[in-house]
C-alpha cells in the first residue's frame, strides 16, 4: 500500500513538473530550446518579403541586366545562408569554398531571432547594390518609399515579438555578416580590369568589347533600335560560386557552322525563327511576351524572373524560413553563375543574332516581335551574340536549382504578369520546372529574337550550372 502510494506520488509532482515547464516554454519569448531556435520553426516572411521587392527595386534598375541582379541575389542568398547556418542543424556552412571569405560567429549562449537576422542582411546589403557609379543611391523613389515601409515594418513587428535585447543582437549580427559578405564580393575583379575592384564596375554594361575588331560572316553586329554597342561583355569574368567551366558546346554541335547555302542547316534556322516570328496567332504573342522579361522599366529581368517563381511557389507551399534561404541561396547561385558562363560564352563564339541573317537572305523587311510598350520600339533585338541564350541558360540553371529543393515533378500556375496590360501576362500552367525552362527558351524562338540552338544549348547548359550548385556540401 505504501509503495503504491509512492508511485501515486512521484506521478503527480512528475505532471506538475511537466506542467510547469510547458507554461515557461510557451510563455517565454526567448526560449532557447533547440526547436524553437532553428529557422525552421519561423515562417518565410523576412526572406519572402525582401526578395519581392528586391524585383521591384530590379524592374527599373538600368545596368543590372543580365549579370549584376543575379549577382546581387546569389550574394544576398550566401549571406542569409551563411548566417543562419546555425540554426539549420541538417546544414553546414560553405564558407571554406571561397577564399578571403570570413564570416563572423555567432555568440556562444546566445539566443538569435533568425528572421530579424535575415531582415537585417537585406537590409543592409540592398542599399549597397543600388547605387550608381558614384555610390549615390538608385532605387526607384517610389519603390523607395515601399522598401522604407518593409523596413519599418519589419523592425516594428520583430521588436514587438522579442523585445529588445534580442532584436538589437540579432539585427547586430546580420549587419556583421552582410558587411563581411559585401565586402568580400568587392575583391571579385575581372580578368585585366584590375582597377576596378568595386561593384559599381559592372554597371556599365559597355564595356571590355570592341566589335569592330570581331567582323566577318556570322559574326555578330548591332541591330537597331538599340544601343548599337554589345552589352555585358566584361560579365564573363566575373566570379562564380560553383562552375569552373564557362564555356558552353560549340555551335557545331547542331551543324551550325555559318552557310549561306538554303540547304544548310544554318538556314534552316533562321527559317524557323522568321517562320515563327511571322506567326500572328494568339498562343504565339502570349509565349512570346509571357517570358521576355527583356525590357527595363516593364518588367524584372530574366535571372530575377526565377525568383519570382520561387517567391510563388513559397508562398503557396507556405514553406518555412529554412527552406526559403536554402531555395534562394541556391536558385542565385545558379542563376548568377549561369549569366557568368553564359556570356563568357557569348563572347567566345561572337555568333550573330538570326534578324542580322534574316535581313540578309531571307527577308529585307523582318522585324523580331519583341516591341517594347513603353518606348514605341518595335522589333528590339537584345544587343549582344546570341550563343546561347541568356533566357535559357538562367532558366535552365534556375528550375533546376528549384526543382531540387520542391521536386522534379512540381507543378505550378505561373503569375508572374498576371494583370499587366501592356502585354500578355495570362498565368501559364505547367507540370514541372523543367517544362517551364523548356518554354522560356523555346520562347525566344517564337519572338524570333535567337536561333534554335541557342535556346536547346541553352537550357542543358543551365541545367549543368544548376546541378553545379546543388553539388556543393550544403548538408552535413
Amino acid at each position: 500500500m505504501k509503495i503504491k502510494f509512492l508511485m501515486q506520488l512521484s506521478l503527480v509532482l512528475f505532471s506538475l513538473v511537466f506542467f510547469v515547464t510547458s507554461c515557461n516554454e510557451d510563455t517565454n519569448p526567448n526560449n532557447t530550446t533547440s526547436e524553437k531556435g532553428n529557422v525552421a520553426s519561423f515562417s518565410a516572411e523576412a526572406s519572402l518579403e525582401w526578395n519581392k521587392i528586391f524585383l521591384e527595386i530590379e524592374r527599373y534598375a538600368a545596368g543590372y541586366r543580365p549579370g549584376p541582379a543575379p549577382r546581387a541575389l546569389a550574394l544576398l542568398g550566401l549571406a542569409s545562408y551563411e548566417a543562419c547556418v546555425t540554426g539549420m542543424p541538417e546544414y553546414q556552412s560553405i564558407k571554406t569554398l571561397y577564399s578571403g571569405l570570413d564570416i563572423p560567429a555567432v555568440q556562444s549562449g546566445k539566443t538569435y531571432h533568425w528572421p530579424t537576422v535575415v531582415h537585417s542582411i537585406y537590409s543592409t546589403m540592398i542599399p549597397k547594390f543600388f547605387v550608381d557609379a558614384n555610390g549615390v543611391g538608385n532605387i526607384n523613389p517610389t519603390v523607395k518609399l515601399r522598401v522604407d515601409a518593409l523596413i519599418n515594418r519589419l523592425n516594428d513587428k520583430y521588436l514587438t515579438e522579442v523585445g529588445k535585447d534580442q532584436f538589437e543582437l540579432s539585427k547586430a549580427y546580420g549587419q556583421a555578416v552582410a558587411l563581411a559578405v559585401w565586402n568580400w564580393s568587392t575583391t571579385d575583379k575581372i580578368g585585366e580590369h584590375l582597377e576596378y575592384p568595386t561593384y559599381q564596375h559592372y554597371l556599365d554594361p559597355f564595356q571590355g568589347y570592341d566589335w569592330t575588331k570581331h567582323t566577318g560572316p556570322g559574326k555578330w553586329a548591332p541591330i537597331f533600335p538599340g544601343p548599337g554597342k554589345p552589352m555585358g561583355a566584361i560579365y564573363g569574368g566575373a566570379r562564380t560560386f560553383a562552375v569552373t567551366q564557362k564555356l558552353c558546346n560549340p555551335p557545331s554541335l547542331y551543324g551550325m557552322t555559318y552557310s549561306e547555302d538554303p540547304k544548310s542547316e544554318y538556314y534552316a534556322q533562321a527559317l524557323e525563327a522568321w517562320t515563327k516570328n511571322a506567326s500572328t496567332d494568339y498562343y504565339t504573342k502570349w509565349v512570346g511576351e509571357f517570358w521576355s522579361d527583356d525590357l527595363v522599366n516593364l518588367t524584372f529581368s530574366p535571372g530575377p524572373r526565377w525568383i519570382a517563381i520561387a517567391n510563388q511557389i513559397i508562398e503557396n507551399e507556405k514553406s518555412n524560413l529554412e527552406t526559403a534561404i536554402f531555395a534562394y541561396v541556391k536558385t542565385g547561385m545558379a542563376i548568377s553563375d549561369a549569366a557568368v558562363a553564359c556570356w563568357y560564352s557569348k563572347y567566345y563564339y561572337n555568333i550573330e543574332r538570326p534578324a542580322t541573317y534574316i535581313v540578309k537572305f531571307i527577308d529585307p523587311n523582318y522585324k523580331s516581335n519583341l516591341n517594347n510598350p513603353l518606348t514605341g520600339d518595335v522589333g528590339v533585338v537584345p544587343s549582344f551574340p546570341a550563343y546561347p541564350s541568356g533566357h535559357s541558360t538562367m532558366g535552365g540553371a534556375g528550375a533546376e536549382a528549384l526543382a531540387s529543393v520542391f521536386g522534379y515533378s512540381y507543378a505550378m500556375t505561373d503569375k508572374c504578369h498576371d494583370g499587366r496590360t501592356e502585354f500578355v501576362g495570362t498565368p501559364r500552367s505547367f507540370h514541372s520546372l523543367y517544362e517551364m525552362a523548356q518554354e522560356n527558351a523555346w520562347s525566344r524562338v517564337l519572338l524570333g529574337t535567337h536561333w534554335r540552338m541557342d535556346c536547346e544549348e541553352g537550357v542543358r547548359f543551365g541545367t549543368e550550372i544548376g546541378r553545379a550548385v546543388n553539388r556543393l556540401p550544403w548538408k552535413k
